[in-house]
């Protein structure tokens, strides 16, 4: 259930510098998670440009090609990179915590102890509910330490939270 409609592994990051995996079963995000970053982006881009041609249009303005331009550079580098970057993220569940991992370039690995949990929140928004996925958020009492994980499915992140809550109360802390 945690692996439907998911990629099938997780990148291994280049180069000898890198933050190495371990071992276990690895999951990732659904797939339908990069068509919503992708409309997100894409809607921005036409709300930046609507507005740059209406500045031209109604108020006679050329200055707002400059930030339209470069708001339009870095929105569509950002589509380039989304699905690339939706692979680079993945979560594990360990015995004793859940090892959250993201980043192409800045690379972060978070693992998250079972008794130190205090909240497992899921929201989704109205894009997200219509593509079927949702965004797990654990809490701890570090800020640090918080993890969001976007993308799951409905009923992986359901899945999920049931699972955390059930380990968490076992552990008789946290939850």
């Amino acid at each position: 259930m945690l692996d439907e409609g998911t990629y099938l592994r997780i990148l291994e990051p280049r180069g000898a510098g890198r933050l190495p995996l371990g071992d276990g079963t690895w999951h990732q995000l659904a797939r339908a998670y990069v068509r919503v970053q992708v409309i997100s982006q894409g809607a921005f881009l036409l709300l930046v440009l609507a507005v740059a041609v209406g500045l031209q249009l109604f108020l006679d303005l050329q200055w707002q090609w400059i930030p339209a331009g470069v708001l339009a550079v870095i929105t569509l580098v950002g589509l380039i990179i989304t699905p690339r970057q939706a692979r680079s993220f993945g979560y594990q569940l360990r015995r004793d915590d859940l090892v959250f991992r993201r980043g192409i370039l800045w690379q972060r690995v978070v693992a998250v102890p079972y008794g130190r949990m205090q909240l497992v929140d899921i929201t989704h928004g109205p894009l997200d509910r219509g593509f079927g996925i949702a965004q797990l958020k654990l809490v701890t009492a570090a800020a640090s330490t918080g993890v969001t994980i976007p993308g799951l499915t409905q009923a992986a992140a359901e899945q999920l939270r049931d699972t955390l809550i059930a380990v968490a109360e076992t552990r008789r802390t946290g939850l």
